[in-house]
């Protein structure tokens, strides 16, 4: 979640005056002594006795993600301006996301000072939630800085590369693997032209040794290396993700794409670059050189950090081309417009989702496990799963558990259980989807026509920019009717978007499914599905 990117939410009277987060009223079932950060880092000042509240007023609303909401932070002492991202205790289901936080504030405090990489400033702790109180980056988004300048080219997109890889390679130099870059998590610290881009999110990643391979599948699925997909990868993945940046950068659309989630998985897989429509006869072969040496689908031999910095297309980056890529601009404008539409469709399923998706998995789970061990074996789950979902056979069970054991023990604790089973509800019900569309489609026609999409794209891209509005609905209206059904619709939401904004947990679940559904077609060979 970044700390500048929503427009600020309305509070109440009672709560502006009581300066509270919606967090102060705790969840009657959660335990109020959770402690998520048992120790501070160090160099951190553990605040005895003290809120947040005693040295921060927090206004309004900066960002809202699946675990917490970001918040205009201000110092009682001396006005400074900073954001505090807030937790939510009751967001934090598992032990997993505990750690999730614990990971994400010491990698933050680990991190030296860059001028690339947000400051991590203080951390409290209450009953209700972790505040994460860092520097304030208000100059809004990369790509939409790109876009209001109404034109970029080669040497712009040489200038953000560097500055991405330079942050790949600080992390990597510091035993960091980030494994969430895309631009939504790089912002601009002011709306100055000169302002500096800050990478703002750090909530996936990991610290790593040299030589250690990971096997969780998380990410998003446009910047996702094919490694992570066959479940065996290091530290090379932030550079293919950074390459996937430079490529949009460069013509304006994702390198590997598809209708559906399996398909983008299945072209990232495939890994053919294509260079042949517009604008990229017009690019230069250096340009083109530094793409595919990033987008190398052999991390042994992709780019390092190091080796991507050495490319002469950035060492001579003041040579390159200063001509308007007008297609790529174009086409930015409208990759950017869609991801912000199904962001917004995001925000409106998670709100349709609270509370709702562990109801009665405890009693599943306790059904399942007969003998009360609290772990789900195969044979377990041989006998319960079909129960539950008459549909599975045998051998997805087996494909099942391996696939959700996150701990390659050979079981399944409670919150790799509730992963999995989201997963399976998920897949045979789009009632949250449809939802969603309804919202949109406000005469209930069954169908969003220009004018739909007009109030919908309002904020994104301004309802008067007509020619936007109507290629977006050109690319996503597969009948060519004119308008989009809720079946188009769908296709939208499910091309390259992970539900949950590539949180671990879901994440988890659902790439996990995606590449259970490769082995079945045979696009993953057994031996490339490989455990850490």
């Amino acid at each position: 979640m970044g700390n500048c990117c929503a427009s600020p939410a309305s509070k109440s009277s009672k709560e502006k005056k009581r300066n509270l987060s919606p967090f102060d009223d705790i969840h009657p079932s959660l335990p109020r002594k959770v402690v998520v950060l048992k120790t501070y880092p160090v160099g951190l000042q553990k605040h005895e006795g003290k809120g947040i509240r005693d040295k921060y007023n927090l206004g309004r609303e900066l960002g809202r993600g699946e675990f917490g909401i970001t918040y205009l932070c201000i110092d009682r002492d001396n006005q400074e301006l900073l954001a505090c991202k807030s937790i939510s205790k009751h967001k934090l289901k598992t032990s997993v996301d505990i750690e999730d936080v614990r990971r994400e504030v010491a990698i933050m405090h680990h991190l030296p000072p860059h001028p690339n990489i947000v400051t991590l400033r203080n951390v409290f702790e209450d009953d209700g939630a972790v505040h994460i109180v860092m520097e304030l980056c208000e100059g809004g988004e990369l790509f939409d800085r790109i876009i209001a300048r109404g034109h970029y080219s080669e040497r712009a997109a040489a200038v953000v590369t560097r500055t991405i890889v330079e942050v790949v390679q600080i992390c990597h130099k510091q035993g960091v693997m980030h494994r969430d870059l895309k631009p939504e998590n790089f912002l601009f610290s002011n709306k100055k032209e000169n302002s500096s881009l800050k990478a703002i999110d750090f909530g996936l990643s990991v610290f790593f040794k040299p030589g250690e391979r990971f096997s969780e599948i998380v990410g998003s699925p446009y910047y996702m290396a094919p490694e992570v997909l066959k479940r065996n990868y290091g530290q090379e993945v932030d550079v293919w993700s950074a390459g996937v940046i430079l490529y949009i950068l460069l013509c304006g659309v994702p390198p590997f794409w598809a209708e559906t989630e399996q398909g983008v998985a299945q072209a990232i897989l495939r890994g053919a670059l294509d260079f042949k429509r517009e604008p990229w006869p017009k690019i230069s072969d250096n340009a083109k050189s530094l793409v595919r040496k990033m987008l190398d689908p052999d991390p042994k031999s992709r780019l390092t950090a190091e080796q991507v910095l050495d490319h002469p297309w950035l060492q001579n980056s003041k040579k390159a081309s200063n001509v308007p890529l007008d297609t790529a601009w174009t086409r930015l404008k409208q990759f950017s417009a869609v991801n912000k539409l199904k962001k917004k469709v995001l925000r409106i399923i998670a709100e349709q989702l609270s509370g709702e998706e562990n109801e009665g998995m405890k009693d599943m789970f306790d059904m399942i496990d007969g003998d009360k061990s609290g772990f789900l074996t195969f044979e377990k789950l041989k006998a319960g799963l079909p129960k539950i979902s008459p549909q599975v056979t045998e051998s997805e069970v087996k494909l099942m558990l391996e696939a959700a054991d996150i701990n390659n023990n050979g079981f399944l604790d409670y919150s790799e259980f509730v992963t999995l089973m989201i997963n399976i509800h998920r897949a045979d019900n789009d009632e949250h989807l449809r939802k969603a569309f309804n919202n949109f489609d406000t005469v209930g026609s069954g169908y969003l026509g220009l004018d739909e999409l007009k109030r919908a794209l309002s904020d994104e891209v301004g309802p008067n920019d007509l020619d936007t509005i109507n290629n977006i609905l050109h690319e996503l209206d597969m009948d060519k009717d004119g308008r989009l059904s809720y079946e188009e619709f769908a296709s939208m939401m499910r091309t390259g978007t992970d539900w949950r904004k590539a949180s671990r947990r879901y994440s988890r679940g659902r790439f996990n499914s995606l590449s259970i559904r490769l082995l079945q077609d045979g696009s993953l060979e057994s031996g490339q599905y490989e455990k850490r």
